[in-house]
C-alpha cells in the first residue's frame, strides 16, 4: 500500500471518524466537545514549532524537553498538539496560554493540508512514535523539518512497517533526525532504510522524570490519610479492562496473609472508572472512590483512582506496584515512575512498547515478571515478608533510572541543531 491508497482508504473509512468520535463521547465526556480541531477546522495562528505529544504520557516526557526549548529559543511561537483529552489537559496544565494548543487533526489529507496552511511550521518534532504519512509528507512538501524525539520502536512495529515499505519508507525518509531511545530501536530504524547519519541515540527521556516536592508530600499526606502507615498499599496503575478482574483476585489473595492491605487501581482511561467501580463490587471488596471524596479508612479495601493527574501521588504512596496494559495485548505503560520512587514494580508479558526499559529494570532485580494473579499476589507478599528482598528491589529500580539519566540534554541538543539551521 502506497500513501495514495492509504489516502483513498481514509475517505472511504471518514464517515467512521465521526462514529467513533460519538462512540467515545458516549462513554467519556471529553470527547464530547473539539470536532473541529479533529477535521483541521478550528482557526489557528502561524507558528513556528510544532510539537506533537500524542497522550498523557508523551506530555510528560515532552514538558522538559519544550521548556528548554522555549526557555533557549523566547522569540519563537509554539504549537502542541495532542489526541487524547488526556494529554491536552496535561499540556493547559503544563504550559497554559504560552503555547497554542489543540488535537491534531485525523490524517485525511484535506484536513492536514488545511491544518498545516494555518499553522505553517518551520520546525515539527513529533514524540516517540506518532508518525502519519500524510502529516509527515504535508509538512515535509512546505519545507518543514521534521524530529521524532524520544523515538522507540518494538520489534513488533518494525516487522509491521517493514511489512508495507511502500508507505512507511517514505515516510521515515521524510525524517531529517530520530532521537532514539535506545541502540535496539536505532538499528531497527536503520534496518527499514533510514540512513545512519540521521539516526542518534540517545536515550529515553522517561529516565529524566524529576519528582516534584509535591508530589511527595502529597504522598506522604494521602498515606496518613488513609491509614495505612504501616500496612501494605499497592498500586496496580494504567490497568485496562482485562486486566480489573485480575488485580482484584491478586488482591484477595493478598488479604488472606495481610487483611488491612490497601490496592489502589487506577484504570488507563477514565471511560473505564465506572466499569472498573462495578468489578470491584461483584468482587465484593469494600470500595471508596477517589472521585467522590470518600473516606479510606482501615475496612476499605480498594480505593478506585478515579480521577486524572494523581498516579504520581499514588506511586509515592504506596511500596509495590503493577503496571498495567501488560496483561492483555496492549504494549504496556512506562515502569520507570514508580522505579523512581523506589517501588518494586510488576509487569505481565506484553510489555514490547517499553521492551528495553523493562528488561534494564528487570536485569537489575528492580522489576519481575508476574502472569496470574496468583503469582503477582505471591510477589507481593513477599516482598512484604523478606524486607532484605523488597530493601534490594527498591535500591536496584532507583539505580537504573539513576544510571540512564541524561537523555534530555542529548535531544535538547539535537532539537536545538535543527531549529539553528
Amino acid at each position: 500500500m502506497n500513501r495514495t491508497l492509504y489516502s483513498a482508504l481514509l475517505y472511504l473509512i471518514s464517515p467512521l471518524l465521526l462514529l467513533y468520535l460519538a462512540f467515545r463521547a458516549i462513554k467519556s465526556p471529553d470527547y464530547r466537545g473539539r470536532w473541529a480541531e479533529r477535521f483541521g477546522l478550528s482557526r489557528l495562528q502561524s507558528t513556528d514549532l510544532l510539537i506533537h505529544s500524542v497522550s498523557m504520557g508523551e506530555t510528560l516526557a515532552a514538558v522538559p524537553l519544550i521548556n528548554q526549548v522555549m526557555d533557549r529559543y523566547p522569540q519563537l511561537s509554539v504549537t502542541v498538539t495532542t489526541t487524547s483529552p488526556t494529554g491536552s489537559a496535561q499540556v493547559k496544565q503544563a504550559f497554559g496560554d504560552r503555547v497554542q494548543h489543540c488535537y491534531l487533526p485525523f490524517d485525511l489529507p484535506i484536513c492536514v493540508a488545511r491544518f498545516l496552511q494555518q499553522v505553517q511550521p518551520k520546525v515539527c518534532i513529533i514524540m516517540e512514535t506518532e508518525l502519519w504519512p500524510n502529516l509527515l509528507y504535508q509538512a515535509k512538501r512546505r519545507g518543514c523539518k521534521l524530529m521524532l524525539a524520544n523515538a522507540r520502536l518494538s520489534e513488533k512495529s518494525a516487522q509491521q512497517y517493514a511489512s508495507r515499505t511502500q508507505l512507511s519508507l517514505p515516510m521515515l525518509q521524510a525524517l531529517d533526525v530520530i532521537a532514539a531511545q535506545s541502540s535496539q530501536a536505532a538499528e531497527r530504524f536503520i534496518s527499514l532504510g533510514v540512513a545512519n547519519h540521521v539516526v542518534k541515540v540517545c536515550g529515553s527521556l522517561k529516565f529524566d522524570l524529576s519528582v516534584e516536592q509535591r508530589h511527595i508530600d502529597k504522598a506522604l499526606s494521602l498515606r496518613s490519610e488513609w491509614q495505612r502507615q504501616d500496612a501494605p498499599v499497592w498500586v496496580a496503575g494504567s490497568v485496562h479492562p482485562g486486566e480489573f478482574d485480575i488485580m482484584l483476585a491478586a488482591h484477595k489473595n493478598l488479604l488472606i496473609r495481610f487483611p488491612d492491605a490497601l490496592l489502589v487501581m487506577v484504570p488507563r482511561h477514565p471511560e473505564q472508572f465506572e466499569n472498573a467501580a462495578v468489578h470491584i463490587k461483584a468482587a465484593g471488596l469494600t470500595l471508596a472512590r477517589r472521585s467522590q471524596g470518600d473516606d479510606v479508612n482501615g475496612q476499605t479495601q480498594v480505593l478506585l483512582g478515579d480521577t486524572m493527574g494523581e498516579l504520581l501521588s499514588f506511586y509515592g504512596a504506596a511500596d509495590q506496584a503493577f503496571i498495567g496494559g501488560t496483561l492483555i495485548e496492549n504494549g504496556g505503560h512506562n515502569p520507570l515512575e514508580p522505579a523512581a520512587l523506589g517501588l518494586p514494580v510488576y509487569v505481565g508479558p506484553h510489555h514490547w512498547d517499553f521492551a528495553e526499559i523493562t528488561q534494564l529494570l528487570q536485569a537489575s532485580g528492580g522489576l519481575s515478571m508476574v502472569s496470574s494473579a496468583q503469582e503477582l499476589a505471591l510477589h507481593l507478599i513477599e516482598k512484604w515478608d523478606d524486607k532484605a528482598a523488597y530493601l534490594a528491589a527498591r535500591q536496584a529500580g532507583l539505580k537504573v533510572v539513576e544510571d540512564n539519566k541524561g537523555a534530555l540534554a542529548k535531544q535538547f541538543a539535537v532539537a536545538c541543531q535543527l531549529i539553528e539551521q
